[in-house]
């Protein structure tokens, strides 16, 4: 089955059926295909389908799901920006990922506009929900013009190349990891098999549609068993509980701070919330603390986490029965995936010792995207994908995280990564020496954090550099903590032991991340 596939077989299926709901519009299945298809036939006739990168950024939009399944139909890799890139960032990405042409939401708008006349290989801005005002830009309904609504004759294997979604690394810029048709299909298939989603739910996609979460974990399962799927543009605990009033909403994905948004709530409502029956998490930790407090205000509610990486696609989910058993689970595998804990020779351990978590087979990506180096570095000898989180499975199967290899902070399920705080930072006069971190958060989960050695004669305050980031990077990556320090632990070699740093912040925890 190819990606354009889960949609073309829904509308044929139920083509009257609400598929995609945001704020007061909606398409049914079958005007969401046939969208999809003028998408992909414009994308042709622009010569921009096969052998071409395009772009979309935006938040949660009715637009995005038939650019997104177009796209996959016209034979085109389509790379997913996150709506939360800074002008710099997205820069970087675009132009790294030999982006031609690039659909944004007309609400950001003004980052690519910032960053067009710096891309030399970014040559359209075609512009969705507003007027493309601007010289050299498109509207989006404009470039869709007479293309067909038929579906596209274009040949497209299930290994083809299809999406990009970024990740991170410890140099902190994102990574592309390219992607095929069967690696995300197949976590659809597996999701719709084992998570507790039903053929009559009506879902919520609040997660942002750039992460693999949102995009291809929850929403193209929702399309692949033929849901109605209501979508948030922003977050926003109450307006998620009125849209459950209003639309009769059943199942959800949520990162845990969602959760703890809405019941801790000055308005939180039982009431408005009393259809919703299933909620699947992840992204990032949730204690067993949280999971009693959630089953304890929503005991209506059933509760399933999952585990999973942009690499590697969906990897784990805990049974239900499982849920205060083994409640530090992530879950177990797949049924029919590929899961292992690797020790220092690369070499799979037995139940019960600590290694990292490692999969292969259909399910992880093809490579980063001109990055031969950092792939090579991904994988092992025997096809296994690192997953830089360090774990152990038990005699059942389950995984157990326990650590994370590398030093990246997932703060409301977003990647921070350390250095790039670093490097903003090491360009304050005043700073000499830094380590960036994450500290444990009830509500987060983990916030970036600093220990930072001044410069001889310098001064600064907490504030000010906090403040400093701010004004340099996107505010979810600045630190939220600045302790100053005489000096830095540091291996024989000159290294920063940040696992030593972290030490008195996670004390007393089962588990470090």
């Amino acid at each position: 089955m190819l990606t354009g596939d889960i949609l073309e077989n829904a509308a044929a299926s139920a083509p009257d059926k609400p598929a995609v709901i945001c704020g007061d519009a909606q398409f049914s299945y079958g005007e969401l295909d046939a969208r999809a298809n003028r998408f992909a036939n414009a994308l042709i006739n622009a010569d921009l389908a096969r052998g071409h990168n395009v772009a979309i950024m935006s938040a949660n939009q009715l637009n995005y799901l038939e650019i997104f399944f177009g796209a996959a139909k016209s034979g085109s890799v389509l790379a997913h920006m996150s709506a939360r890139f800074s002008p710099e960032e997205l820069a970087a990405v675009v132009n790294r990922t030999d982006v031609e042409a690039i659909f944004v939401h007309a609400d950001l708008l003004e980052n690519v506009l910032a960053i067009r006349e710096d891309s030399p290989v970014l040559n359209r801005v075609i512009v969705f929900g507003g007027e493309a005002t601007g010289e050299g830009m498109e509207n989006y309904e404009d470039f869709l013009d007479d293309a067909p609504d038929g579906k596209p004759e274009v040949e497209i294997a299930e290994t083809d190349a299809y999406c990009i979604t970024y990740t991170g690394g410890t140099t902190g810029f994102p990574k592309g990891a390219v992607v095929s048709h069967a690696s995300r299909v197949i976590g659809s298939v597996r999701a719709a098999r084992e998570m507790d989603i039903q053929e009559t739910d009506i879902i919520c996609c609040s997660s942002p549609l750039f992460h693999i979460a949102g995009l291809q974990i929850w929403m193209q399962t929702g399309i692949l068993m033929g849901l109605t799927c209501v979508l948030m543009p922003a977050w926003d605990p109450k307006v998620f509980m009125g849209l459950c009033e209003k639309h009769g909403i059943t199942a959800a994905f949520m990162v845990p701070t969602q959760i703890n948004g809405i019941i801790s709530h000055p308005e939180f409502s039982k009431e408005q919330l009393k259809t919703l029956r299933y909620m699947n998490f992840g992204a990032s930790p949730t204690s067993e603390a949280q999971l009693r407090r959630q089953m304890e205000i929503l005991p209506n509610v059933t509760w399933q986490e999952q585990y999973g990486q942009t690499e590697a696609g969906n990897l784990t989910v805990r049974p239900l029965a499982a849920n205060l058993e083994k409640p530090e689970s992530v879950g177990k595998a797949y049924s029919d995936l590929d899961l292992t804990i690797l020790g220092a020779d690369d070499q799979p351990l037995p139940a019960g010792e600590i290694g990292e978590v490692a999969s292969r087979g259909t399910n992880v990506m093809m490579h980063y995207y001109k990055q031969p180096k950092e792939t090579e570095a991904a994988f092992t000898a025997d096809g296994w994908i690192r997953t830089g989180d360090v774990g152990y499975l038990d005699e059942e199967g389950f995984l157990f995280l326990v650590d994370r290899s590398k030093d990246m902070i997932i703060s409301g399920g977003e990647n921070v990564y350390p250095t790039e705080i670093e490097g903003v930072l090491y360009q304050h006069d005043a700073v000499n020496e830094c380590a960036v971190f994450g500290i444990p958060d009830d509500h987060w989960g983990e916030l970036p954090a600093a220990h930072v050695v001044l410069a001889a004669g310098q001064q600064a305050t907490k504030e000010e550099l906090i403040a400093f980031c701010a004004d340099r990077m996107a505010r979810h990556k600045r630190p939220r903590m600045i302790k100053f320090v005489d000096s830095l632990p540091k291996t024989a070699v000159g290294k920063i032991q940040k696992n030593a740093i972290r030490e008195e912040y996670w004390e007393g925890r089962s588990r470090s991340i």
